[in-house]
Parts: C-alpha cells; structure tokens; sequence
C-alpha cells in the first residue's frame, strides 16, 4: 500500500532537486514567483520527505520539558546544523546582538502517523497554491517565527493559534532578515536561552499590506498571503485562516543573545521618528487604539505591556511589538493629537 510519504511525493510530481536549506538566501527575497525563470529556487520540491525529517540527529529527547514535540536534535557537526547556525549568528551580531551563540537546534520529526497527515496536508495546499497561480509555482520559502517557550511548546504540540502574533495572521521573517522574529523571541527564565522556529511557508502570491490596515483576509483570490514591502521583504504574513496548512514548523533554534546598548538603539529606530512612551501613558495609549484597532489587536498589545511590566521584555522590545501591531502611522496621529490637547 501506498504510504502517504509515497502519496505526497506522487502528488508534488517532483521535477528537480530537493529544496535545500536556506536555498532561498542566494535569490532576491522577492516573494514574487517567476513564471518565466524555470531555474530559480521557486520550481524546486518544497515538500520534505519523512526521510528529510529523520536526517543524522542524536537520540530523541524532551525539549522544554515535553515528550510528545517530536523533535531530533542534531548534532552540531551536522552540515545543517553548522548552515543554519552560522546564518542565525551572524545576522544577530550584525544587529547589534553580542555573545550570540546557538545551544541546540532539533529537527521535527514527522515520521508519525500524524505528522505524516500534517505533511501531507501541506504537500497537497503547497501543489493546489502552484496551480492556482497558473505555473505550479507555491512560493515556498523558509522564514522564522519568533516566541516564548510555552507559545512554542503549544505550535509544535496543536500547531498555531488564535489570536496570532499580530492582527493581521501569523507574522514571520524571511530567512535572511530574522530581526522581527528575534525581537520576539523571549528568554526564558530559568536559564536565559531564546528560541525560534524555522518554517517552510507557501506564501503564492503576495500583496502589500499595512501593519495599521487592520486586513485579516486576502483582498482578493489573486493573492495568497502579505508582506510588508515586494522587492525587500521584511516580514511575511499568513493569513490566520491559512496558519495552520500553509505553515511547516521544521526546526527549533535555542539561542543565546544580549542586545548591546548600540544594538537596541539601532533596533529601535526606523526611518521615521519613533514614538515614546514619555509622550504619553501606555494606558491612556492603549485606550486610544482601541477606537482603531481590532479588539485582538488591543488584546496583543496589552499583554506586550503587561509582560513590560512584569519585567518578561524590556521596554525597548515592548514599543517595537506595540509599533510592528499598530503602526506609526497610527502611533504618531495619536501621540501629536495628545501633545496637542
């Protein structure tokens, strides 16, 4: 009988080489298939075989505390291992970040009859997005997700959740341009180590959308997902009624990292003046959004502010959450209009 391995593999009718790791790094970070290039990344098996899943790892071992994550860890002289920690590492000192060091990364094992349904279900979303966009072409990329230890626990456990990580759907960054996802990477408390998820996302095709737009769904069946600039993009949105099919946790990164002074000041800083929390009360603030936000949206920045109080993130991170959920746009038109009461 046919596995369903077999099934997923038949179903992708694979044309060319397996999708390698970080593949996507020696191409633009345009999220724009190419139907005319028939030698890009773009056109290349974006389903992993549960042979991939079981690749050279040590022994199986809990990682946070739980049995059931399905996870190998690799040892660290893995050729996986040493790709994909080099380009975490130096992307992070390059921010600003020093000591940054990677711990551990494990490999998720969908070797299970369940994972092996879950494989399959992308498998299949990845080849209906291809012919829906006219020339087999999914635009899978790998991208990272960034959170706490328990909201990573529960992804690799029951798969995403709502609400997600920002008002519009589940926010990831690119591959190489991790920032957003770091920043939202919390350490944890007993023994300071980060950690991020790398994901292969079928993200078709793209269309801009604002941080402050309030856009939950794709404007029309044209496009499949968001991103916040087409040529150079910086985050990837999945929509939250796609989060579950069209995202593919793959790896977890345990991470060690300090932001240096010079780093948080470069992190927090856009192209446009940043708004300050001395301006204004972060409650009164978040009274103010809530006449332009979502309720989530309120909802997510509320609990950014409460983990800031609790002293789980630091101010700096805080106003970059509230700033990548809100907007600036929105931030500043409330900030001057109270400077000028």
């Amino acid at each position: 009988m046919e596995s369903m391995a077999d099934s997923c593999e038949r179903l992708i009718q694979k044309k060319s080489t397996k999708l390698t790791l970080f593949e996507d790094l020696l191409q633009p970070s345009n999220p724009q298939p190419n139907p005319n290039s028939m030698t890009s990344d773009y056109r290349e098996d974006s389903c992993p075989s549960d042979c991939e899943s079981v690749v050279s790892g040590l022994e199986n071992e809990p990682l946070f505390g739980s049995n059931n994550n399905n996870l190998i860890r690799i040892g660290n002289e893995d050729m996986i291992y040493a790709t994909i920690s080099k380009k975490l590492v130096s992307n992070l000192k390059s921010n600003g970040f020093t000591n940054a060091e990677v711990e551990a990364i494990h490999r998720r094992d969908y070797s299970g009859i369940m994972s092996q349904a879950k494989l399959q279900s992308f498998c299949i979303y990845a080849k209906a997005v291809g012919m829906k966009c006219g020339y087999g072409n999914a635009n899978v990329k790998y991208a990272w997700y960034g959170a706490g230890k328990k909201e990573i626990t529960g992804i690799l456990s029951h798969g995403f959740c709502f609400p997600a990580n920002s008002p519009q759907g589940v926010s990831l960054s690119p591959a190489d341009h991790p920032n957003l996802s770091v920043q939202s990477s919390a350490a944890d408390d007993d023994d300071g180590l980060r950690h991020l998820l790398l994901c292969r996302v079928i993200l078709g095709k793209a269309e801009v959308i604002s941080p402050g737009s309030g856009q939950c769904n794709p404007s029309s069946e044209e496009f499949d997902s968001g991103v916040d600039n087409l040529l150079a993009p910086g985050r990837y949105v999945v929509w939250n009624s796609c989060m579950n099919t069209h995202i593919l946790p793959e790896f977890v990164v345990s991470f060690r990292a300090t932001p240096s002074c010079r780093g948080c000041e470069r992190m927090s800083q856009p192209t446009t003046r940043t708004p300050h929390s001395h301006w204004m009360p972060f409650p009164a603030l978040i009274a103010a959004l809530a006449k332009f936000l979502p309720a989530d949206a309120v909802g997510l920045i509320s609990r950014h502010y409460g983990d800031y109080k609790k002293k789980k993130i630091p101010r700096y991170e805080m106003i970059q959450k509230v700033r990548k959920i809100a907007g600036d746009d929105i931030l500043m038109s409330i900030i001057k209009f109270n400077r000028r009461k």
